[in-house]
């Protein structure tokens, strides 16, 4: 009986390793995680909007705010404290991520910049976004 050889193809196996993964998944450093994604939950009423958003680990004075007209950008650092384990040990497997995080939305009503309120508790960072009252329609008389 013939023994059956496969022809492989030299540059289609080099084109496979190169993409492999590469449109199935980001290509990370070895060890590198990708940024978790800040969850936010908003809700409105005729007044005001209020957006919840999980800040778990991050201090108060490494979280930013910033509102220009409809939009919102919350970031926040998240810096890594030095890692000792007990008994002069090594760090053997660690998920935490550190790093900078950071979201954009936009409300669809511009923002009344002037008087939000943001307050952070037990990892919860609360805004109180009031909506910018709109101007009433002007008519203009035509001379």
């Amino acid at each position: 009986m013939a023994n059956l050889q496969r022809y492989n193809d030299p540059f289609g196996e080099l084109f496979d390793d190169l993409f492999r993964g590469f449109f199935v998944r980001p290509v990370l450093n070895e060890g590198a995680r990708p940024a978790p994604r800040l969850k936010v939950d908003v809700t409105e009423d005729d007044k005001q909007f209020r957006v919840l958003a999980e800040l778990p680990g991050v201090k108060k004075e490494d979280i930013e705010v910033d509102i220009d007209g409809d939009q919102v950008t919350v970031s926040a650092e998240v810096k890594q404290e030095k890692e000792v384990a007990e008994n002069g040990g090594r760090v053997l497997h660690s998920e935490r991520y550190y790093g900078k995080l950071s979201r954009s939305f936009r409300l669809g009503h511009e923002i009344d910049a002037a008087a939000c309120q943001a307050k952070y508790t037990d990892g919860i960072l609360e805004l109180v976004l009031p909506k910018k009252q709109s101007q009433s329609a002007k008519r203009i008389t035509i001379q």
